[in-house]
């Protein structure tokens, strides 16, 4: 596998694990000598190895959490990274490593810190945080990053059910009345108002986001209504939570690379990126969620389902170009120019 620019992996030790739900465990990890990791900033992440079911190794990324704004100090060193891992029933079984064979003193590898969402205080205004779900792990960092620093910050966080929320005490001591819970469950209007909170949050101030895919494409769909911008010098700051999964009614599509003349089929639930790899190829890439551009390939035939958050609305209607960790065909053909 050819990930652009991947970090440099060190050997970890896992030196404490918890459950703070049925779904949730957290997992602290340090260096076997006690020696001190790289430092990071609110919004990294750290890829870990798991071991799937078939026994083969894969990389999982997960966000690193700091619930007492150590980030903030001058020359902070961190002894120890605390990620969370949320079991994910219908996943390939990275999650459920994390969950089910890892224990305490058992060895790990992982990756360097990497901050493909960093936090931005420039400007004025209240910083907004918008969690779903287990995307309360960056923003839960940042938010301790705010107030260590004396900076406004709101923190909003929805999720299905309030006794599956991760660190909801410990946000409720850290920002006060400045964290807004909203649980589906317990709530007469169903899901998170998108709207609401945009209109909320007047005419400066960042938004952060993390979560789904149903609640990031609301928001950049609300946003962009409202001529908001994106992006690193725009209003609005996303990050999603999880590697694409199959949608309803993702079918088999069959993949022609004209220039090797190789031709295969890319299954209902595989990524098009992970059928080039399995055949053979070696292609770049590096979110593997439609983030940052890196996977992109060439198409010569076939309609694209784009879903990535790269390409402008006239790229994706140009039709020439794929972000393959993500994207995949609306017909039962593509060809690709490689």
């Amino acid at each position: 596998m050819n990930s652009l620019a991947i970090p440099e992996s060190v050997q970890l030790k896992v030196l404490e694990t918890r459950a703070l739900n049925p779904l949730i465990r957290v997992l602290r990890l340090g260096r076997p000598d006690g020696a001190a990791l790289p430092a990071w900033s609110p919004g990294a992440h750290i890829q870990v190895q798991v071991r799937l079911p078939d026994e083969s190794a894969d990389w999982r990324h997960y966000s690193l959490i700091d619930l007492q704004g150590m980030t903030a100090r001058s020359g902070f060193t961190p002894g120890d990274y605390t990620i969370a891992v949320r079991l994910e029933e219908n996943g390939r079984g990275g999650s459920r490593f994390m969950h089910e064979r890892l224990r305490a003193g058992d060895p790990i590898l992982a990756r360097s810190p990497k901050n493909d969402f960093p936090l931005r205080l420039d400007g004025g205004g209240v910083t907004t945080l918008l969690a779903g779900g287990i995307g309360i792990t960056p923003l839960a960092s940042m938010a301790a990053y705010c107030r260590a620093q004396g900076h406004a910050v709101r923190l909003h966080y929805a999720g299905r059910s309030r006794a599956l929320m991760a660190f909801v005490d410990e946000l409720r001591s850290l920002l006060g009345d400045d964290l807004r819970i909203h649980s589906d469950e317990e709530s007469a209007g169903g899901v998170f108002d998108v709207g609401a909170l945009l209109d909320s949050m007047g005419t400066d101030g960042r938004l952060f986001v993390c979560g789904p895919k149903p609640m990031l494409d609301a928001v950049l769909a609300a946003s962009q209504a409202r001529g908001w911008s994106q992006g690193v010098l725009g209003r609005v700051h996303f990050e999603l939570f999880s590697e694409p999964v199959a949608e309803a009614g993702d079918r088999p599509f069959e993949v022609t690379l004209a220039q090797s003349g190789k031709t295969f089929t890319v299954a209902a639930n595989q990524t098009l990126l992970d059928g080039l790899i399995k055949h053979g190829c070696d292609p770049l890439f590096d979110c593997k969620r439609g983030e940052c551009g890196v996977c992109a390939a060439p198409v010569i035939e076939g309609e694209i389902d784009h879903r990535d958050y790269v390409l402008t609305a006239s790229e994706k209607e140009a039709g020439n170009v794929i972000q393959t960790c993500v994207s995949r065909a609306k017909g039962a053909r593509l060809v690709l120019d490689m």
